[in-house]
C-alpha cells in the first residue's frame, strides 16, 4: 500500500492507493498534519510514501515517515521521474506540477496533454505524447483573485470565495466582481486550450484542483474532470522510485 501526501498552499491532503486503487482519502490543515499522518500510519501501515509539498513543511513529517515505511520518496527536482523534464529552471518548479504530468502519462500515455490544475494558483501544464514536461502557465486562482480587488482598491469589498451563479452581466459590485473573476478564468482557460490545441496540436485537456466543482461544468465537451488527477501522479513517480 502507498501513501500518496500532497501539500498545497491552502490544504494538505492524503491518499492511501493499492494497485491504482484508491481507498482512503484524507485532509487536514497544516497545523493537523503530523497528528494526522501518524494516525494514517499507525492504522493502515502503508509500506512506501510520497510527499509533494509546494510549503515549507515541518521536518518531523519527513523523520516520521522514515520511522514508519520502508520507502519515502520527497519529491524535488532531483527525483527520478518516469518523464523528461524540460523546464527551464527546474529548482523553482512547483513539484506538484511534476506530479500533475505524471497523472496526464499515467492516464493519457503516448498522447499530449495539458492538465490544468485550479487552486491557490492555476497552472498551466503541458506534457508531449513523447513525455517531456515543457511547462505552461500560472496565473492568480478565485481566492487570490477576489483578494486583491478588495486589498489594492479602496472601495470594492472582499467577496470570501461565493461561488454560485456568476452572470456575465453583473446587476450590482457583488455580482460584477464575481462576473469578472469567474468568467475572466472560463475565458482565461478556453484561450489557453485553443491556443495549445492550435500550436501543439490535438491534446488531451484535464481539469483538476481545489475548485473543480465551479468549474467542471463550465466548459463542456473539451475536458477530462479528475479531483484525483495529481495523487495518481504521485502514485506512479512512487512506484517508479520503489
Amino acid at each position: 500500500m502507498n501513501l500518496c501526501l500532497d501539500f498545497g498552499n491552502t490544504n494538505c491532503k492524503a491518499a492511501l492507493v493499492e494497485q491504482d486503487n484508491f481507498l482512503h482519502q484524507f485532509s487536514f490543515t497544516r497545523a493537523e498534519a503530523f497528528q494526522a499522518i501518524e494516525d494514517i500510519l499507525l492504522t493502515y501501515r502503508p509500506e512506501h510514501a510520497i510527499l509533494s509539498s509546494v510549503i515549507k513543511h515541518d521536518e518531523q513529517i519527513t523523520q516520521l515517515l522514515e520511522s514508519h515505511c520502508k520507502k519515502v520518496v520527497i519529491l524535488d527536482e532531483k527525483t527520478n521521474l518516469p518523464f523528461f523534464n524540460a523546464y527551464g529552471t527546474p529548482e523553482q518548479l512547483g513539484v506538484d506540477r511534476l506530479a500533475l504530468a505524471a497523472g496526464a502519462l499515467k492516464v493519457f500515455p503516448g498522447e499530449n496533454c495539458l492538465v490544468i490544475s485550479i487552486g491557490t494558483a492555476i497552472t498551466y501544464n503541458y506534457i508531449t505524447s513523447s513525455k517531456y514536461f515543457r511547462g505552461g502557465a500560472i496565473s492568480p486562482g478565485p481566492r487570490l483573485r477576489f483578494e486583491s480587488l478588495h486589498t489594492q482598491t479602496d472601495k470594492l469589498p472582499l467577496l470570501r470565495e461565493e461561488m454560485g451563479y456568476a452572470p456575465v452581466l453583473g446587476f450590482d459590485t457583488a455580482s460584477g466582481i464575481k462576473s469578472g473573476v469567474i468568467n475572466g478564468i472560463i475565458g482565461e482557460m478556453k484561450y489557453f486550450i485553443y491556443k495549445y490545441g492550435k500550436d501543439f496540436g490535438e491534446l488531451n485537456v484535464v481539469l483538476t484542483g481545489g475548485y473543480l466543482p465551479v468549474f467542471e461544468n463550465k466548459i463542456k465537451n473539451q475536458i477530462f474532470a479528475d479531483p484525483n488527477f495529481l495523487m495518481k501522479g504521485l502514485n506512479l513517480i512512487l512506484n517508479h522510485n520503489v
